[in-house]
């Protein structure tokens, strides 16, 4: 399956931003460059998992591996094309997976461990999946035996059960066989690898075919802003499922011939040991982990990380005090991220935009004419503000509209559904965030909400983004997130979610609405109701389900 046109390739690839450079060929090349050093480690808490202990496996090692599991899979009658929809948390055997599934020119799907009965029936449907690979169990929940139960007419295989992801040795024979088949496949980076699926916060997940060229736009983009350097050892604590993961440390490693240490799901202690002990370079991390660093110097100090460049966060707006004390206190650059499936790339760096309260919430507009940024991202991707109900291009200080974006890390359309309306008519894909141009510089884009999520207060347009912000900065709120609640004269009023740092001692409505009017917020803006909870509900992506807080939530005044 192939999605760009071949005028879109080749204009990509005449200007150098795609190439040639498959995932399996990338392990190709550091088996050929660097077969002994370390490509994938385990988390130290596999066990309590999935029930095995951690390995560790070379380029050598992981190419071995794949290759076996490919040939077990050709077994099974996958082939070119073949849709194998893969639930596995970050485990070795995933990237094992990836990696062989590259190797027989099908197609990867991965999908959430958090995903049950629901979500497999309906998207191997939408996928038309030919094979569905899992695990035994994770954390004691029997995995494969649910999607054995909706996918009844599919192999359904287990690893280390059906399918042996680790195996440390092929046959000369066996090599050769594979060899053969992946010669004859003609394999290119611009066929489909993997259909990833969308946070679905607003209904049905949809599917996101990307080629590896695309994956390594996004790579390289990734790289670019944290500074990645060859032999580099990334630690990686998102689900192997959506953009950061896949994109920013998946390819990325295989691209660099760096080290991949693998995390998730999030238990601090471990994470921070392994920060330490694997001697990371790089990492991304949740700013709700950041700002707690941020607030307790002991805890940064008890641990050493003289290995760590820099950090990454993003997928929420970031405390500027939390940048702050990790570059003043700690000497650790912090990289805004902000991105998604479909292929949005903006970063935030210390380069980009020194100061520490912007880089909190805006980023460089990389691709509009007229503005110069320094490296590749700038040159490889567009982005432009349009009107979102008349289209109109909106190039203000100060204006706010729908984000578009065009370039080579994007996807050409949702898996099998129509284009009509995804794309403005010179073909920029319509994000559906709405971004504000800054007004001073205006070389900036600040984030303020999405289109469909927009709280309308009698007409007054509200985004729920901005005042999550604001209400986090809060000293009594660990998090927050606002959302709508009916009203028959007003249509619409906003509540706010609050998640205390002290149950016993939540701040009431009016500390909150007195808090932000010292923060300047228009009186139109502020919550009517407040109601408090343990946790915010969120996607397998770490997104507040804003739907889930309408429907749910009860205001206790």
């Amino acid at each position: 399956m192939q999605t760009s046109t071949d005028t879109r390739i080749r204009a990509l690839t005449d200007r150098g931003f795609w190439g040639q450079d498959t995932l399996h060929g990338l392990l190709a090349q550091r088996v050929a460059q660097e077969p002994d050093a370390l490509a994938v480690a385990d988390q130290p808490d596999k066990m309590g998992l999935v029930g095995t202990p951690p390995v560790r496996l070379s380029f050598s090692d992981l190419d071995i591996a794949s290759s076996a599991l490919a040939l077990q899979l050709l077994e099974v009658g996958v082939g070119p094309g073949s849709r194998i929809m893969v639930q596995l948390p970050n485990i070795v055997e995933l990237v094992v997976c990836f990696n062989a599934v590259s190797k027989l020119g099908a197609i990867i799907s991965p999908l959430p461990v958090e995903y049950g009965a629901h979500e497999i029936t309906q998207l191997s449907r939408t996928l038309q999946t030919t094979t569905f690979i899992g695990c035994s169990a994770f954390k004691g929940q029997p995995l494969i035996q649910t999607a054995k139960k909706v996918l009844p007419n599919l192999p359904v295989l287990a690893i280390g059960k059906d399918l042996d992801c680790l195996a440390e040795s092929v046959t000369e024979e066996a090599a050769r066989i594979l060899a053969t088949y992946t010669r004859s496949l003609n394999d290119t980076a611009n066929r489909v690898l993997t259909v990833c699926w969308t946070s679905g916060t607003t209904g049905t997940p949809k599917g996101v075919p990307r080629s590896a060229n695309m994956w390594l736009a996004t790579a390289r983009a990734t790289a670019e802003a944290g500074g990645y350097q060859r032999g580099d050892r990334l630690l990686n604590p998102f689900p192997l499922v959506n953009m950061a993961a896949i994109g920013g440390f998946l390819f990325a490693a295989a691209d660099l011939g760096c080290a991949l240490i693998l995390h998730h799901p999030l238990d601090p202690a471990i994470y921070l040991s392994q920060m330490q002990d694997e001697k990371i370079t790089f990492t991304i991390a949740p700013p709700i982990l950041l700002n707690q660093l941020a607030a307790q110097p002991e805890l940064w100090h008890k641990f050493d990380f003289s290995a760590l460049r820099a950090v990454g966060s993003g997928s929420a707006p970031l405390s500027s005090d939390m940048i702050a004390t990790f570059e003043n206190d700690y000497q650790k650059p912090v990289i805004n991220f902000y991105g998604s499936n479909e292929g949005l790339a903006f970063f935030a760096t210390p380069e980009t935009v020194p100061s520490c309260e912007m880089r909190a919430e805006y980023f460089p507009r990389f691709g509009v004419p007229g503005l110069d940024w320094p490296g590749r991202c700038h040159h490889a991707v567009q982005s432009k503000v349009i009107d979102p109900d008349t289209g109109a291009e909106i190039d203000e200080p100060g204006a706010v509209g729908e984000l578009c974006f065009a370039g080579a890390t994007m996807f050409d359309g949702y898996f099998g559904a129509e284009a009509a309306g995804l794309f403005t008519d010179d073909g920029f894909f319509r994000s559906g965030d709405l971004v504000e141009i800054s007004a001073a510089p205006t070389h900036y884009y600040r984030i303020v909400g999405r289109c469909k999520d927009i709280i309308n207060r009698g007409g007054m347009k509200i985004s729920p983004a901005e005042l999550d912000a604001l209400i986090d900065r809060h000293p009594q709120v660990l998090e927050a997130a606002v959302c709508a609640y009916a009203d028959e004269a007003l249509g619409e009023r906003v509540r706010a979610c609050v998640v205390p740092h002290d149950a016993s001692q939540p701040p009431s409505l009016e500390e909150l609405c007195a808090f932000l009017m010292t923060e300047g917020l228009a009186k139109f803006k502020l919550p009517e109701q407040v109601c408090y909870l343990t946790v915010l509900p969120r996607n397998p992506m770490g997104k507040v389900l804003r739907g889930d807080l309408q429907t749910s939530t009860e205001a206790p005044e």
